[in-house]
């Protein structure tokens, strides 16, 4: 989105005094239209390195959905979301997808179908790992889990007709499974999934997810958990925060925190030797990429799932690569998986 010449000047002058009266997003703007993005071709697609879930190589930046769907965690600009989705056409969704594959980017987190019909009208091979909730977002007050196995058989089967590599139990359903002691529905997710040839996994965003799936030694091939630090001006203060509050739809939940206790993500995660797909690194954001992309690898996570828009695709992967390379995320306490 352009600034108008007039509204430039005023800008870099309010920016450049003492009493200037730009905003920290204009100035942040401004210092981007200053040093220019690289373009999409500026990186060989096969400097941005890969691992192995599985049998499936997939790249060490993956690509988020939650901005195709105008998921934007805007908090009280209750206009984002609306915004996002009208700039998300299938067009502009099918031509990030491709932006993401000349960068290297091979696996996108989401649904399916949309990666399918980007395949199939743009020619691309986009991988897929669908992140689904086999009961489509039904809630019981009471907290009960009334999952069937039809429930994670369609979504799955759905999953697998659509050509996807893998699948997830979304974060918060998931975190409704373990707090309702029914690990017996999560491995049931796990095994059926493996049944049809797709990569298994669960996402959360509470550590106790994941402790409760190695506790009961479910088969998962890969965690999808959240991490980032909370060093940011909008991060949920400590004494407000509890486990299980994220996604939770209650009283307390305020959409401006998903890693609530990062130090102990990271301690115990050091013990899990499964894959981590690290997501939510940036905090909605809130944390700079060079920043997020550094703390999530140093700390262990394996991969990182990122929402990027077409423009901030080549610079992500820029950024990425760089992390990727420095002396402290190559010797990191957690062996890569």
């Amino acid at each position: 989105m352009a600034i108008d010449t007039e509204k430039r000047i005023l800008l870099k002058d309010d920016a450049g005094s003492a009493g200037g009266t730009a905003s920290h997003e204009e100035k942040a703007l401004l210092d981007q239209e200053a040093k220019g993005l690289p373009p999409a071709e500026s990186r060989a697609k096969n400097d941005l390195p890969k691992g192995k879930i599985g049998d499936v190589d997939i790249s060490r930046v993956i690509c988020g959905s939650n901005l195709f769907w105008g998921a934007a965690h805007s908090g009280e600009l209750t206009y984002v979301s609306r915004l996002i989705r009208s700039y998300y056409t299938v067009d502009k969704i099918h031509e990030t997808l491709q932006i993401c594959e000349e960068n290297g980017v091979n696996t996108n987190i989401g649904d399916a179908g949309m990666i399918d019909r980007y395949r199939k009208e743009r020619g691309g091979r986009m991988q897929s790992i669908t992140q689904v909730d086999p009961d489509n977002m039904r809630f019981n007050p009471d907290g009960s889990v009334t999952t069937t196995t039809d429930d994670i058989k369609k979504v799955i089967d759905r999953s697998a007709e659509h050509g996807a590599v893998g699948t997830t139990i979304v974060g918060l359903r998931a975190e409704r499974y373990v707090k309702a002691g029914r690990m017996d529905v999560i491995e049931e997710f796990i095994a059926y999934a493996k049944s049809c040839g797709l990569l298994a996994g669960v996402g959360a965003h509470d550590k106790q997810v994941v402790i409760s799936c190695e506790e009961a030694g479910i088969d998962v091939d890969f965690y999808f958990k959240t991490i980032h630090h909370d060093n940011y001006y909008k991060a949920l203060p400590k004494e407000n925060r509890r486990p299980f509050l994220v996604d939770s739809f209650e009283a307390g939940d305020h959409d401006c925190i998903w890693e609530q206790y990062p130090d102990e993500t990271i301690a115990f995660m050091k013990t899990v030797g499964k894959p981590w797909i690290g997501f939510k690194v940036l905090a909605a954001g809130a944390i700079k990429p060079a920043d997020g992309f550094r703390f999530a690898f140093e700390n262990g996570a394996d991969y990182i799932c990122v929402g990027m828009f077409d423009w901030q695709v080549a610079e992500d992967v820029g950024v990425a690569l760089d992390v990727l390379s420095s002396d402290a995320v190559k010797g990191r306490a957690r062996p890569w998986v």
